[in-house]
């Protein structure tokens, strides 16, 4: 009896995992007499009879069958093995952990702009996590009718709408077309809602959705970084100090040695002086500030004053207009 025992003795476990495995349903063989159930770590075994949940196990371990998970069976713990008898139960396997996936546009999407009469077409790219939440659900709309998933299966479902989704929300958040990255916290996590509510049947859950870059096109890229420079730059005058300081920074006068040297030593000192005559010129403007005459004419307030002592030996001055004592000019 013993002999016949182990030949239907088998082993009910994951044969096919992989990491990218959502769920194994184990069916094809009938559980017999000395049967064992193995459940790795991060994995969950459902035991189902005729298409019916019987019993959830969730610790990891290697149990006996008959006397270990039969008797927790809701229809099935009365069940008792004969010697040419056994279960044609189904276990489903779960992989219980949370799935990392990337996910890019295939296409440009056209977003709607007021700039662009035919639409901003945006590139993005990114990532999403994913994880089993609800068993019965699970059963009832995939598992049921296959007996593996992936998370390929996952990943088209959701490209299939993230185009509609990501143009949805762009829409909606998008105040500068050209700064979308600012907004991407708000765009994604829209996105993340929304498909939440896709995958809530399945028995599925987003539990993170991350935007990493927004791509535009060569020609539009270029126009933001151009218009960003200038905006640093502030004006024309100090943009071309500055090309020229990177000219020589980067070594771009002459074929270097004591001739490049040379050269930037003279734009270097061309340029402060240059700089400070600029300085000058609005200092003289801001402190020569004209005064009104009694006739109505604009002078200079200091023109038409003499100093009180001779600037040259100190002699205090009259009402002529050069020194008694020296002779200096003082206006």
């Amino acid at each position: 009896m013993g002999l016949f025992s182990n030949q239907f003795s088998n082993v009910v476990e994951w044969n096919e995992f992989r990491e990218d495995m959502i769920f194994y349903k184990w069916s094809n063989q009938e559980i017999k007499k000395g049967s064992r159930l193995i459940i790795r770590p991060g994995q969950d075994a459902i035991f189902l009879y005729n298409g019916k949940i019987e019993g959830i196990f969730t610790d990891e371990g290697d149990y006996d069958i008959e006397s270990q998970i039969i008797p927790f069976l809701s229809t099935l713990k009365g069940f008792k093995f004969g010697f040419n008898s056994g279960i044609r139960a189904e276990v489903l396997f779960i992989n219980t952990k949370e799935f990392l996936v990337r996910w890019g546009t295939g296409n440009p999407i056209n977003i709607p702009t007021p700039q662009l009469p035919g639409g901003m077409p945006i590139r993005s790219n990114g990532t999403f996590s994913f994880k089993i939440n609800d068993y019965i659900k699970l059963i009832d709309k995939i598992a049921g009718v296959k007996s593996s998933y992936f998370v390929e299966d996952v990943k088209l479902r959701i490209t299939s709408i993230l185009d509609q989704l990501l143009m949805k929300w762009i829409v909606k958040e998008g105040k500068d077309m050209f700064n979308l990255q600012s907004m991407s916290f708000d765009i994604a996590k829209g996105i993340k809602d929304d498909l939440d509510m896709q995958l809530f049947d399945s028995g599925m859950t987003i539990t993170s959705f991350q935007i990493m870059s927004f791509n535009y096109p060569e020609s539009v890229q270029k126009m933001i970084e151009k218009n960003a420079s200038h905006s640093m730059i502030g004006n024309m005058n100090t943009y071309q100090q500055a090309s020229m300081v990177d000219g020589i920074s980067s070594g771009a006068v002459g074929g270097g040695g004591v001739a490049s040297d040379m050269a930037g030593m003279m734009m270097g000192m061309n340029m402060a002086n240059q700089m400070m005559q600029n300085i000058n010129q609005a200092s003289n403007t801001n402190q020569a500030t004209p005064t009104q005459t009694s006739s109505g004419a604009a002078t200079s307030s200091s023109s038409s004053e003499k100093p009180n002592f001779c600037p040259n030996c100190g002699q205090k001055t009259g009402e002529g207009n050069f020194c008694s004592n020296c002779g200096h000019k003082l206006n």
